[in-house]
């Protein structure tokens, strides 16, 4: 196991800066997610912890070593890629056994490498098929392998899991997790995906233009989100953000009604409401009420789409309801399920 320290790093393309100063500290063992839009530099962050693009100017320290001006085969790295990358005129076997061919282990050393990687990882069915023969799960397990028997002291993955289908690629995040936790190897995963972060991480990185928005466990970044776009990326559906205003009378004015408040200031604010949070209400006890313009059943939720005094706001229940497009209806939130963001800066308000 190994500790990573990421300093001051950035990287630019010219005149387009896409990392801009990242610092964080990876703890030995821990599993962290990287997670962002398309374009906010994740997979540049990645390349540049791998050695496959070098940094404009910060610092990368492996164990208190630094790496940064290291070639990728010195840095003790290993990357599991989105396509695989698997020779296809090879075997599973020699697949698996071509990085330690290169780094000049022994044949006896290898084999029982091989034969340990192939039974972690259920391959020892398929160790002389070649990848055309496998399903994507298998070949990701293939991919995953090829690192695993380097015994690495880091393991970096892009994006694994966006080629395989919806079941599988359940099926296949909780069997990385499950694997890098008998491992105990430290893991940084990139995904532009919330739920594949939110269940595998430790931590989740979230990054927002080539800047760390927030960084910190999963449960954290939903429950105190640090800004305004932490709020509405994380979390399906996406938190409702509405136009508010701290009253001198410690509550928050927004939706033509007022809202309980313990915090301080005064002014205008951003009033953030998860969908899952607000609760069907009795007239006497609602604190604002909607007309339901659509509804969409998933099975176990109804998410309805409501007009509230001409805002549109969205409600997760996870009940049945005899409601149609057109009725009013009352709804409620607890005081301590509000989230208060300065509207000038996008940060929480404690």
């Amino acid at each position: 196991m190994s500790n990573l320290t990421i300093s001051a790093l950035k990287k630019s393309f010219g005149a387009v800066q896409v990392l801009h100063g990242l610092d964080a500290e990876i703890q030995s063992g821990e599993f962290i997610a990287v997670l962002g839009e398309s374009g906010c530099g994740k997979s540049t962050f990645l390349r540049i912890v791998a050695g496959l693009e070098d940094s404009t100017s910060g610092s990368i320290t492996i164990d208190g070593k630094d790496v940064t001006q290291q070639a990728p085969r010195d840095r003790d790295i290993a990357m599991v890629f989105q396509s695989y990358a698997l020779y296809p005129h090879m075997t599973v076997r020699q697949n698996i056994d071509f990085p330690l061919e290169l780094m000049g282990i022994e044949k006896a050393d290898r084999g029982r490498r091989i034969a340990e990687t192939a039974d972690l990882l259920n391959l020892t069915p398929y160790l002389d098929r070649k990848p055309k023969d496998l399903s994507g799960g298998q070949r990701q397990r293939v991919a995953m392998g090829r690192a695993i028997v380097r015994e690495p002291k880091v393991f970096l993955f892009d994006e694994p899991l966006s080629n395989l289908d919806a079941k599988l690629r359940v099926q296949m995040r909780g069997e990385i997790r499950n694997l890098q936790q008998r491992l105990k190897v430290t893991a940084i995963y990139v995904t532009h995906d919330q739920v594949e972060a939110l269940t595998m991480a430790d931590r989740v990185m979230l990054l927002n233009r080539g800047k760390i928005e927030q960084f910190a466990p999963p449960l954290e970044l939903y429950d105190h989100p640090a800004s305004v776009f932490v709020a509405s990326f994380v979390g399906t559906p996406p938190m409702n953000l509405i136009d508010g205003e701290i009253l001198a009378d410690r509550t928050i004015a927004a939706l033509g009604t007022t809202f309980p408040y313990g915090g301080s200031g005064l002014g205008d604010v951003t009033l953030g409401m998860r969908p899952e949070q607000i609760k069907l209400a009795t007239t006497a006890d609602a604190h604002f009420s909607g007309r339901l313009i659509s509804s969409e059943n998933t099975g176990d939720r109804v998410n309805l789409v409501l007009d509230v005094v001409g805002t549109q706001m969205q409600v997760s229940l996870n009940e049945r309801h005899n409601i149609a497009p057109g009725d009013v209806i009352p709804f409620k939130i607890a005081s301590d399920k509000l989230h208060v963001f300065n509207r000038a800066t996008g940060l929480r308000i404690p």
